[in-house]
């Protein structure tokens, strides 16, 4: 395990969790209160419908970051990238504390997604 204030990251990262939790709920909320999506596109209630749909689904996907970084703790290994083994930068996971990747490996990662 990297030799970081990795308690307050984890606190951090709960409260994130928590944080994401809710807005989820309170979305899902909103959806089933709105309009049948089988009415006319043009109509500005669908074009926010798939708004708050897009929104939805990333705070999903950062809610399985949170959670796959919490995991990591549990098992000894957060702070470490899981690409190249080596330590993540404490200043990386201050700002971003779901971090699984150091910089140069979530660039390199990146940038092979977008070539294809």
């Amino acid at each position: 395990m990297v030799e970081t204030d990795t308690a307050q990251e984890i606190e951090t990262l709960v409260h994130q969790r928590d944080d994401v939790l809710e807005k989820i709920e309170h979305l899902r909320l909103s959806l089933s209160a709105e309009v049948d999506p089988t009415e006319e596109e043009a109509d500005p209630e669908i074009i926010e419908r798939e708004k708050t749909l897009i929104v939805l689904h990333a705070l999903e996907r950062k809610l399985e970051e949170i959670n796959f970084a919490l995991r990591a703790a549990q098992e000894g290994t957060y702070g470490i990238c899981e690409a190249c083994g080596q330590p993540i930068d404490p200043a990386r996971l201050e700002i971003m504390p779901e971090a699984t990747m150091c910089v140069t490996c979530k660039a390199a990662t990146e940038r092979r997604v977008r070539r294809y």
